[in-house]
Parts: C-alpha cells; structure tokens; sequence
C-alpha cells in the first residue's frame, strides 16, 4: 500500500504498448507492485522511456556504470527537462529466451524537480531486434 501511494506521489503512469527497436535492444519494465507497464530503457539511442504528470517523457543517458549486457550498465542515469532517473538493473540470460534476457530485478529512482524522489521496484523483460 505505501508503494502504491508513493507511485502516485510522483504520478508514474502506465506507458502504452511499445514496440521492439529497429535495432539494437529495449528492456520492458513493470511495477512489482502492481505489474503496471512503467518503463522501456532503449540501448540505441541510449534514453528512457516513463510517462509521469499524464505524459510521456524521454529522458536521455547521462551517465553508466556497472556490468550489464545486451547494451545496458548495472546502473544508468537519465535526464531531461524537469526529471531525472537511475535504473539499477541485473540482467540474466536464459537460454529459453531467444534474441533478449530476463530482469528479474530492478529499481527505477525518479526525482521530478520541486517534488519528492521515489524508488520504484520494477522487472521486466529485454527484447532485442531481430
């Protein structure tokens, strides 16, 4: 209940569906908490992908660090305009997932200027073009 009341404290939005990159690789991440599509971080071009106050933001990266895979760093950090995010991510790859890997575990911490930061429990999927 209190992450739910902190999602909407910084209005994190469900996105619309998103497809796949033309190239390179996508991850897919949804709310643990309520399995709400909330993220998509593009390794080319390298930005992420929210919808926050009702619209949808790309936020460029602005910084890395930490092994990651498929394009992506353990930890990524992303600006634009009024918001900021850091995506900490692992990354696993399976064999039974063909062209991507699994997220079993992220975070996704948000700060909008003026309003308070929150870090949301995210998992997800990669999808990588064919």
């Amino acid at each position: 209940m209190i992450l739910a009341l902190l999602v909407q404290a910084v209005a994190l939005d469900a996105l619309p569906k998103q497809a796949l990159p033309a190239k390179g690789c996508a991850a897919y991440l949804w709310s643990v908490a309520d399995r709400r599509f909330v993220a998509m971080a593009s390794a080319d071009p390298a930005q992420l992908r929210v919808a926050t106050g009702g619209k949808v933001v790309d936020v460029a990266r602005t910084d890395e660090s930490g092994a990651g895979d498929y394009g992506f760093a353990g930890r990524t950090a992303y600006a634009g305009g009024q918001v900021s995010v850091t995506l900490d991510m692992t990354i696993v790859r399976k064999a039974d997932l063909a062209a991507g890997a699994a997220v079993p575990a992220a975070t996704l911490t948000i700060a909008r200027a003026g309003q308070d930061s929150v870090v949301v429990p995210v998992a997800g999927l990669i999808g990588c073009a064919s």
